[in-house]
């Protein structure tokens, strides 16, 4: 079979196609064919920053993918429901394990979800970890309500699919974009542009941050008194100063999201097939493209998800 390596040399990490031989289930384990992979901005992220010893050497990447039998794999392989615990860390799909940039791949059997006959697999390749996300974000302390409001940043994966739940939920969502052609794909979908006196002055709900340094202090200060802040990424850096005082005034409630256990993604495509929302995906790439996949996402201008279809 045809697979991606993350290899590293020296201190430069690279991505290399390699032939291997078909691996082996053991038990409890099933051999699927990939048909499709899509990448998260941390796949790109992981090129250029450590993640420790937590990191196979020479994983295959992406932690997203549909494979054969029509199933598609939660990120946390062992995580079937309950509250995230450390041990979980260890079957991270494309980190600790192998992921989904390779022709076939061997998985915990209990790890699968099924599609409906209506989902592609390009489509279903797009929900794993970002789709789980945006689910864990948008009831991070409470469960989303109809009639709330909720804030949004970008055109990411984790971002669209916020948008989308939230939509289906019968919340009101509001974006922030940095193109007029992002903007609209927004209101395409649903949203709306952000101006405080749309919330009456009361900020929102809750808000997704997905930049993290340079946002999350216009997060808290967006937010309603109780409001809730799922912290999903940190693409403008590490830093962001956000100010205990700030917290304390307005009793924020402030959390990461952990993609989730596999009852997310059963429930999320379960409510997507019921309300006929389907994944936006930005572009597709054969594998022998894999590079110009990951370039995609290193240049920003996507919109959703990027899918690398490994089948062709």
């Amino acid at each position: 079979m045809k697979a991606v390596r993350l290899t590293t040399v020296g201190e430069e990490k690279r991505l290399e196609m390699r032939e291997e031989p078909l691996p082996s289930p053991g038990r409890h384990e099933v051999l699927v064919r990939v048909h499709a992979a899509s990448l998260n901005f941390r796949d790109h992220a992981v090129l250029n920053h450590p993640y420790g010893a937590a990191m196979k050497k020479d994983v295959i990447p992406l932690s997203d993918g549909a494979v054969g039998d029509r199933v598609v794999a939660n990120c946390f392989l062992h995580w079937i429901g309950g509250p995230f615990l450390p041990d979980y860390r260890a079957g991270s799909v494309g980190f600790s394990v192998d992921g989904m940039l390779a022709e076939y791949v061997v998985l915990p059997e209990t790890a699968l979800v099924h599609l409906p006959a209506s989902m592609s697999y390009i489509e279903a390749a797009s929900l794993p970890c970002a789709a789980g996300a945006a689910w864990s974000s948008l009831n991070l302390a409470t469960p989303l309500q109809p009639g709330q409001t909720v804030l949004i940043q970008g055109t990411g994966g984790v971002a669209l699919f916020a948008l989308q739940i939230a939509r289906m939920f019968g919340a009101r969502v509001l974006a922030i974009t940095s193109s007029d052609e992002k903007a609209a794909k927004l209101k395409e979908l649903g949203a709306e542009s952000f101006i405080l006196a749309l919330t009456d002055g009361q900020g929102v709900d809750k808000v997704i941050d997905i930049a993290g340094e340079k946002t999350i202090v216009k997060s808290a200060a967006s937010a309603r008194i109780r409001g809730e802040i799922t912290v999903v990424g940190s693409a403008s850096g590490l830093g962001g100063a956000l100010s205990p005082v700030d917290i304390l005034y307005r009793s924020l409630i402030i959390g990461s999201s952990t993609i989730g256990p596999r009852t997310n993604p059963e429930a999320l495509i379960k409510a997507m097939t019921m309300h006929g929302v389907r994944p936006v995906i930005d572009r597709v790439y054969p594998f022998s493209e894999y590079q110009e996949a990951y370039r995609r996402i290193q240049g920003g201008g996507h919109i959703s998800k990027v899918v690398i279809d490994v089948a062709h």
